[in-house]
């Protein structure tokens, strides 16, 4: 997994004592009173780094979605063939939104409202992963590794066929489907949508 971003300590502090609290109260009975209160600080200067607490909520957020997205950019970067990254991509976004939903449902929640209240958080991370998924089918239309030579069909392939692994909304829906299961699913879509990409039909 990628690293995640460099922060000061203050604001680190900050982000480390509000996702304690998510974690231990969840969205709602979070505040950023209390927050400050345990951080040792006064709630104006929590206002300092962050100005309202829907700021702070999504700043929580971005931060463990940082790491996942280095990791999708590096293996984006990566030698590997086309067919290879693209599978290794699906498969982190997947495995990471489902190990966060199951270590913290309270801090995954929190990405389950951005994303179904289409905010700019959500907006922002599904375009960087978009992005590297584009980067990498144009290398492997390119290279003849994907017949599909339409790039926007092939990525709303992508994300019509998977929907249901790598959305948060319909990850968290999933959250009882035990987790063998859930991944046998997951590889069984996976191979099948591979499959669609590399003989090219265009499931018009």
């Amino acid at each position: 997994m990628g690293k995640a971003p460099h922060i000061e300590a203050p604001e680190r502090r900050i982000l480390d004592m509000a996702a304690t609290h998510i974690r231990r109260f969840g969205l709602r009975r979070t505040t950023v009173v209390a927050i400050a209160d345990e951080a040792g600080m006064s709630h104006a200067n929590v206002y300092r780094y962050f100005p309202s607490k829907q700021a702070l909520l999504e700043a929580v957020t971005d931060y463990w979605l940082k790491p996942i997205e280095a990791e999708v950019r590096e293996i984006g970067d990566g030698p590997d063939p086309a067919y290879d990254k693209l599978e290794r991509i699906i498969g982190a976004v997947h495995s990471a939104y489902r190990n966060k939903l199951e270590a913290d449902p309270h801090l995954f929640a929190v990405f389950v409202d951005a994303a179904d209240k289409g905010l700019a958080l959500a907006r922002r991370h599904r375009n960087r992963l978009q992005g590297e998924l584009q980067r990498v089918l144009e290398d492997g239309m390119s290279a003849g590794t994907f017949a599909q030579a339409d790039q926007r069909r092939a990525l709303a392939l992508i994300f019509d066929c998977l929907h249901r692994f790598i959305h948060p909304v319909a990850v968290r829906m999933d959250a009882d489907v035990p987790r063998g299961q859930y991944d046998a699913r997951f590889e069984r879509v996976l191979r099948l949508t591979m499959s669609g990409l590399t003989r090219g039909r265009s499931y018009e």
